[in-house]
């Protein structure tokens, strides 16, 4: 069956390319504005026009650059910075001395800030520390004198750049944790499936092998030792199976990358399918089952996985307590549920059991029955006492739908 890979990517810092996208646009608008309510006390205005016309041209021209980390290269970081560090000792050249001197703001304003932020968003903390440091190195040659107030401006961008340098590193180091988190749950859902699909067949026809060969000694014998040989490594493979290395984006910055292989939609066009005709084929002389006399409608893969995990019951039937073993199947269609009761007249299943079948690697209770109910968003409850039979519950909601309509 040809299947299709899903790629789900993450990226937790992608909002925040876009706000400072926003913020270079606004800052830029402010300058601007800032200096042309204060044109007048410039003691060469000319000087700021010029700057302001390119700084201008510049925001608007690179904003496909701070778009997103990818376009975000080392080289346009240094221009962009070079670009405020420019303006910061420019403005020494085109504002008077007076105004310097009272406090006054640099050309680029709150401007530079944004280049030090891409540099934070795009490196980490490291390089915003770097790029900050050079920016309150310009500010204290632009005031001649650490004032106070370029003191406290400068560490305000220094302490914010590294703050939120150091926030990207925590979110991509979360992101590519969670990214592993999916993939490993993807790579097991998918080996519980396939451990179901061969519990089913596989592994029923190798024990049957095993038993009818011991039964008739001989070759056979030497066959059925071999077949649960392959049995047990069958078993130990499907119980433990390898999960796959996660993978990441190329660029660590576009976000944490997983990828999940899915199974085409089987789905009947013409809507649900009535469970009675799937399970009526159980029905045997030794198999009785009771249903509704309506429809019992469910999404198609869901009642095909809970027809599966009846089948299954009934293999362990078989298997346990016998051929000539007598089971009940109950099928009940409640207002947003259906549930289908499978019992026999065994001896019943000795307390732990299961969990020494689990621990032997023989998962037909916990995969071909409670896993697919599991994945359906139902429930399947055993209920066994010894002398008295296995009574299994199968509860699935009227709108669970199957794997491979919910991927």
């Amino acid at each position: 069956m040809a299947k299709r890979e899903r790629v789900m990517r993450m990226s937790v810092e992608q909002p925040l390319w876009r706000a400072l996208t926003g913020y270079r646009v606004l800052t830029v608008l402010y300058a601007i504005g800032l200096f042309a309510t204060t044109y007048d006390e410039f003691a060469r205005p000319w000087v700021a026009a010029a700057f302001f016309a390119f700084l201008f041209v510049w925001t608007l021209a690179t904003l496909p650059r701070v778009s997103g980390a990818a376009h975000c290269t080392k080289r346009f970081l240094a221009a962009d910075l070079t670009v405020a560090l420019t303006g910061i000792l420019l403005t020494r050249v085109a504002d008077s001395a007076a105004r310097i001197d009272a406090g006054g703001p640099t050309l680029p304003s709150i401007w530079t800030a944004g280049a030090v932020l891409a540099f934070a968003i795009k490196g980490g903390w490291r390089w915003a520390a770097f790029a900050s440091t050079l920016v309150a190195v310009a500010n204290l040659v632009e005031r001649g004198s650490p004032a106070r107030d370029t003191v406290h401006n400068v560490i305000l961008v220094w302490v914010a750049s590294i703050a939120i340098g150091y926030v990207v590193e925590v979110a991509r180091a979360s992101e590519r944790t969670l990214a592993r988190a999916l993939e490993i749950e993807a790579a097991t859902r998918e080996r519980e499936r396939l451990a179901r699909d061969i519990h089913d067949g596989v592994l029923q026809v190798l024990a049957m092998v095993q038993r009818r060969g011991s039964a008739l000694g001989g070759e056979a014998a030497e066959l059925g030792r071999m077949a649960g040989e392959q049995e047990v490594a069958l078993r130990t493979l499907v119980s433990g199976g390898m999960v796959p290395v996660s993978r990441v984006s190329e660029d660590a910055a576009l976000g944490a990358l997983v990828r999940a292989v899915d199974e085409p939609d089987e789905e009947d066009p013409a809507g649900p399918l009535d469970l009675r005709a799937l399970l009526a084929p159980y029905a045997t002389a030794r198999v009785t089952l009771s249903e509704p006399g309506a429809p019992v409608p469910l999404g198609p893969s869901a009642a095909r996985e809970v027809a599966a995990a009846v089948g299954a019951a009934l293999d362990n039937v078989r298997r346990h307590v016998g051929e000539e073993a007598r089971a009940w199947i109950l099928v009940e269609d409640e207002p947003d549920a259906v549930i289908v009761t499978v019992r026999d007249d065994g001896p019943g299943i000795p307390e732990g059991r299961l969990a020494q079948a689990e621990g032997e690697g023989r998962l037909g209770v916990a995969l071909s029955i409670r896993g697919r109910l599991r994945d359906l968003g139902g429930t399947a409850e055993l209920v066994s006492v010894p002398g008295q039979g296995t009574e299994v519950e199968l509860k699935v909601p009227k709108d669970a739908r199957g794997k491979a309509e919910t991927r």
